[in-house]
């Protein structure tokens, strides 16, 4: 358990000159309780469930069981891992029981099956491969994903880096159950001969690894002969990119193998068992972007005969003149079909990613975009603001049904596309969120209990938690990733949003979230760094702070006109997030982490001032946060200093001693016979990092999610609802908007 830090009170001294004043465990503190209150209580029973919105991610695996039927499982790069339960129709999340400390394994690299025993399943975990992330992992389970055993690698894995949607690099052999083999991306072939349970590198495998290249892009069987992918070679004749061994032991460059740019990173591979021809996909590039060339070729493995079987070109014109270039990505042959097989094509920009099939080993194929019809009402935002939607991009993952030539699927960036006739495609979504959440409100009165907004696809109106919003993602303007949410406390029906998009950022409502008009005007740091925004209390002062991608921060911007005019604020500090007092419409809030200063404005935003100065400085994950009703009722959580209270504006700040980690704060309706909102928090009262409630204004504190209810990193949002006692909503990075209810 880690030792807790001591108590401290932060004085206002008018200036950033304020003291900070050491004391004692329990001194001077905001609220009694030590600081492991409610640590080793058992969780409250708390129900948990996804927030319907439908996918929202990239789905970089889609893997069919070929010996159960309607057994299916699905990987994405930042999501974890789910199972497909044809009769139910619906995902089950496999790896919610991730914590904190492991939000790197949410990230899934690869998935396998084992033919001969249905139950058994394996994920390499591991987001990242950069130098400040932690190694990959090995997670093992003998029912289908319920429960797990786990290996650590000494190596990283990459499940959200260039390269995430080739694959698989995880197998079965084909020749015993006991042995796997696992591709990585810097530290080349490993195997295991005791079912994943003990690691060790592959003899004689002849590729060299790079610290900075692909490595293994795919493992497929053939047969009792198992391929693997090399991403690392340039292309150039004579060096290869395939390789393969028929024993275990020893493994050769597979002869005659195609060459040149469009052949450059084999991506995915594909055994026909009738024709017995291992089909291949190539691209310039590992993808999903930065592709602009690639090809198709197959092998006849009884011969060692290759030829290209390449749908379309790359490179010719539309007919507006724009470069069609692409590469080919996802490969699944239709084992109950002998020469059938679907194809995907990836970064096609210019005329639109596609599905072809072929019915004749490749030398003809269709385009099932020509024909399809797509119904996306179940997920309405995938009409992007438009008319129709678009068949997908980023697809990189397409599968045959072994027991069903009809039902094909397709990830994309964004959802998992399903057909039962090769003509009619809707979502096969239900229980997959892979939204990653920055902003929540629960508005108290109105329509909906939520508005959010997230990563990709900007704010969402959730009229109801089981449905996706019926009117999809907020347009007027479309935009993209949200980066501001803001409520008049006053005037709820009254909110803005800000985020990223090419025709505006930043709009307003007037009906609580569900219809929107773009601000007349915006400053121009508003398309290259749209930050946070704030609304006074009556709704007539706009704050907005301005943060570009790379870092940069700027001061922010004040309209009073409902955003017509913008002036710059310079005494607003700068890249901070402004907070509006929810009482007093001339009062706002800002912390700036770089100095650990609290600024204050009492003219509406029009000048600020320093007022507490010396509180800890430099917290890369912090909260600001205005007690609902109240004025001058502040709450600041921070990473690595715990949760610190005002109530006086901001005078002066008490440690708050129930808690030493807060990376998370919000509020919701006060329990029966309390008068202070509930408090909700992600932090630690004790040795590990919890979903944690106060009902007391924080003297204590009680864990609300258990061990299998987890997501990973959980430290962006998390509120109350005003209505609800109890209710809880919580952003991850992955899993959606999750929402917790006592039982």
């Amino acid at each position: 358990m880690r030792t807790p830090r001591p108590g401290r009170r932060v004085v206002l001294a008018g200036s950033a000159a304020a003291a900070v004043v050491a004391a004692m465990p329990g001194v001077a503190a905001a609220t009694p309780g030590g600081p492991t209150d409610g640590a080793d209580a058992d969780p409250a029973p708390y129900r948990w469930r996804n927030v319907v919105v439908g996918g929202t991610g990239f789905v970089t695996g889609v893997l069919f069981h070929p010996a159960v039927p309607g057994l299916a499982y699905a990987r994405t790069d930042i999501g974890g891992a789910y199972r497909w339960d044809d009769r139910a129709a619906r995902w089950t999340p496999l790896t919610d029981h991730l914590g904190w400390d492991d939000w790197n394994l949410l990230g899934v690299e690869a998935l396998a099956v084992d033919p001969a025993h249905p139950d058994r399943l394996y994920l390499a975990v591991g987001t990242y491969a950069q130098s400040w992330a932690g190694n990959g992992a090995v997670l093992r389970s003998e029912d289908r994903g319920s429960t797990w055993a786990r290996t650590d690698l000494s190596v990283k894995l990459g499940a959200n880096e260039d390269g995430r949607g080739t694959g698989e690099r995880l197998l079965v052999d084909p020749r015993d159950s006991s042995v796997l083999w696992l591709g990585t991306r810097h530290d080349g072939l490993l195997r295991s001969t005791d079912r994943g349970a003990t690691w060790s590198a592959a003899t004689g495998f002849p590729a060299k690894a790079s610290p900075t290249g692909q490595g293994v892009t795919f493992l497929a069987a053939a047969g009792r002969t198992v391929y693997a992918g090399w991403g690392d070679g340039d292309g150039t004749p004579g060096t290869p990119n395939l390789y393969r061994t028929a024993d275990g032991t020893r493994w050769e460059a597979v002869p005659g193998q195609p060459a040149g740019s469009s052949a450059r990173i084999p991506l995915r591979a594909a055994y026909d068992p009738h024709t017995r021809e291992l089909y291949v996909t190539y691209g310039d590039a590992p993808g999903p972007n930065g592709q602009t060339d690639g090809s198709v070729h197959k092998l006849r493995t009884a011969t060692g005969t290759w030829t290209e079987v390449t749908p379309v070109r790359p490179g010719g014109t539309t007919a507006d003149g724009s470069a069609d270039t692409f590469a080919y990505g996802g490969i699944a042959a239709d084992v109950r079909r002998a020469g059938t097989a679907v194809v995907s094509t990836n970064n096609r920009w210019a005329d639109g990613d596609t599905v072809f099939r072929t019915t004749d080993g490749g030398r003809t194929w269709t385009s099932l975009k020509d024909t399809a019809v797509l119904d996306v009402s179940e997920t309405p935002y995938l009409k992007w603001g438009g008319d129709s939607p678009k068949f997908g991009w980023w697809i990189q993952a397409v599968a045959v049904d072994p027991y069903d030539s009809g039902h094909v699927v397709y990830g994309t960036g964004a959802t998992l596309y399903a057909t039962r006739d090769l003509r009619h495609w809707a979502p096969q979504i239900r229980g997959l969120e892979e939204s990653a959440v920055r902003l929540l409100i629960s508005p108290p009165s109105g329509a909906a209990h939520l508005i959010s907004g997230v990563g990709d696809i900007g704010v969402l109106h959730h009229e109801r938690l089981t449905a996706s919003p019926s009117r999809g993602m907020a347009t007027n303007p479309v935009s993209g990733t949200a980066t501001g949410l803001a409520q008049a406390a006053a005037e709820p029906s009254y909110v803005v949003r800000t985020g990223w998009g090419d025709n505006g950022n930043g709009a307003h409502s007037h009906d609580g979230g569900r219809t929107w008009t773009p601000f007349p005007a915006q400053p121009a740091l508003g398309k290259d760094a749209p930050g946070p925004i704030a609304v006074s209390a009556d709704g007539g002062v706009l704050l907005w702070s301005f943060v570009h991608w790379d870092g940069t921060k700027y001061a922010a911007h004040r309209s009073t006109d409902g955003g017509a005019t913008w002036a710059e604020v310079p005494s607003f500090p700068k890249g901070a997030t402004p907070v509006a007092d929810p009482v007093d419409p001339t009062v706002f809030y800002a912390y700036d982490t770089d100095t650990g200063t609290l600024y204050t404005s009492t003219d509406g935003g029009s000048s600020f001032g320093a007022r507490a100065g010396g509180l800890p400085s430099g917290d890369d994950q912090f909260r600001l946060a205005a007690a609902p009703g109240r004025i001058g009722d502040l709450w600041l959580s921070l990473k690595w200093n715990g949760l610190y209270r005002s109530t006086d504006g901001g005078t002066a700040f008490d440690k708050v001693t129930s808690c030493w980690a807060s990376y998370t704060l919000g509020f919701g309706k006060a329990a029966d016979g309390a008068d202070y909102p509930a408090l909700y928090q992600v932090g630690s009262t004790g040795p590990g990092t919890a979903v944690l409630r106060s009902d007391d204004t924080a003297r204590t504190w009680i864990r609300i999610n258990d061990d299998a209810h987890q997501w990973g990193w959980t430290g962006e949002v998390v509120t109350g609802d005003p209505r609800i006692h109890g209710r809880v909503y919580l952003g991850t990075n992955g899993r959606g908007i999750q929402y917790g209810d006592p039982v």
